[in-house]
């Protein structure tokens, strides 16, 4: 048993027979994270920057072994088992789906007959249904595992909020959930949430950075850090955070000594950039793990699951917000992006139609069984939208072209 989880926290929803020596049963969980076809997918699916676009930006898959470092180490300080916190922040993104946030919004609307998509919520769904490992389990993982992916730990709460289950998945839920405190993330689940916040906010920057689309010119302008703040306050951030209180942040974290004088792609200016996102991590990590230590004194046992809940300084929670309204202001709101968003939104649009009137022809061998046994229309659209979901971008601009007989962009 691995200190500080119990048997419970190591079971599996479907029992096992005893596995050879040498491995616990969450390096167990990451290995089947790792080589699961789910997580190789995020390969071609877009973090900020569509995928195959460029060379250098990240991919959901980069993102994600990305969050998994970051909270492997932070873990292991803090007292968690690093191999548990690595497959919760490996398995994180893996029921997105293609072009990002935009293509979870127009899976959304398809999916309003079937309840609605989430991303969170369709990685529970992979994990403990969709990916093939154990037959009606999924990568059948341990329940310490899968309950450190629940960000989100409840049920939809109405149109436009975040959640981590379908009404479908009620019943492994309930078991993941077992004697946990109602709405409450484990540790391990605040810890993949502060890797994950972590690693898209610095980045997200240094892409921008590199794509230049960001610029020390506009940082360093009152004006362009003042829009910055404003955009934060409006997409990150709790009504009582004012953009006046951001920018006087912003401004404090600009003028640390670890910002380069300039960017201009040399061998110098990248250099001295990959270490701005060293120090970047380096500081919130460090934060929050001398908060959270200091927060629970020595002698006060184990901190895992639900023994203590992560510290994250609210100056460091506001700074990792600020990273992320720079690359919001300049990179997701570049001229044109509107235009591209509304045509990928279509073409998932026009895609899930073609699919599901081709039904079952038209869907991957691995959910046409799903699709024979689906009771009713609700059931069967949500065969549809775990297709669709289950795409990259490049597989789903692929499928569009030959199902529907036109190009995409």
């Amino acid at each position: 048993m691995t200190k500080g989880y119990d048997d419970s926290a190591t079971a599996r929803w479907v029992a096992e027979p005893p596995k050879r020596a040498g491995r616990s049963d969450f390096e167990r969980d990451r290995a089947r994270v790792l080589h699961s076809a789910a997580l190789r997918r995020l390969a071609a699916k877009t973090q900020v920057v569509r995928a195959a676009a460029a060379d250098f930006p990240r991919t959901r898959l980069t993102h994600s072994l990305e969050c998994a470092q970051i909270g492997r180490e932070l873990g292991r300080e803090i007292g968690c088992d690093p191999d548990l916190v690595d497959a919760a922040c490996l398995a994180h993104d893996i029921g997105h789906s293609p072009f990002g946030h935009n293509g979870e919004f127009a899976l959304d609307e398809l999916a309003e007959p079937c309840g609605g998509f989430e991303g969170n919520a369709q990685s529970l769904r992979l994990l403990t249904r969709l990916e093939p490992k154990v037959p009606g389990a999924g990568l059948n993982l341990t329940r310490a595992t899968l309950d450190a992916t629940l960000k989100y730990p409840w049920f939809s709460r109405g149109p436009g909020t975040k959640y981590g289950v379908y009404a479908e998945d009620a019943e492994v839920f309930s078991w993941i959930r077992q004697g946990a405190p109602a709405g409450r993330p484990c540790l391990e689940a605040q810890l993949m949430d502060w890797a994950d916040d972590i690693a898209y906010s610095v980045h997200d920057l240094e892409d921008g950075f590199h794509a230049g689309l960001i610029t020390f010119k506009n940082l360093n302008s009152p004006a362009e850090r003042a829009a910055v703040s404003q955009t934060t306050a409006t997409t990150y951030c709790d009504p009582g955070v004012s953009a006046d209180e951001l920018t006087e942040i912003l401004d404090e974290l600009l003028a640390l000594g670890v910002w380069p004088a300039s960017y201009d792609g040399g061998p110098d200016t990248v250099a001295a950039l990959k270490n701005l996102t060293s120090e970047l991590i380096g500081r919130f990590c460090v934060a929050a793990q001398h908060a959270t230590l200091g927060a629970h004194p020595d002698g006060a046992g184990p901190l895992t699951r639900y023994a203590a809940d992560l510290v994250v300084p609210p100056r460091q929670r506001l700074e990792c917000a600020l990273l992320k309204g720079i690359t919001a202001h300049y990179v997701m709101s570049r001229a044109g992006a509107a235009e591209t968003q509304a045509r990928e939104r279509e073409l998932l649009a026009e895609l899930a139609h073609a699919v599901e009137r081709g039904a079952p022809r038209t869907l991957d061998p691995l959910l046409r069984p799903a699709w024979d046994y689906a009771c009713g229309d609700a059931a069967r659209r949500r065969v549809i939208i775990d297709q669709i979901a289950s795409l990259t971008d490049t597989s789903a601009i692929a499928w569009h072209h030959r199902l529907c007989g036109a190009a995409a962009s």
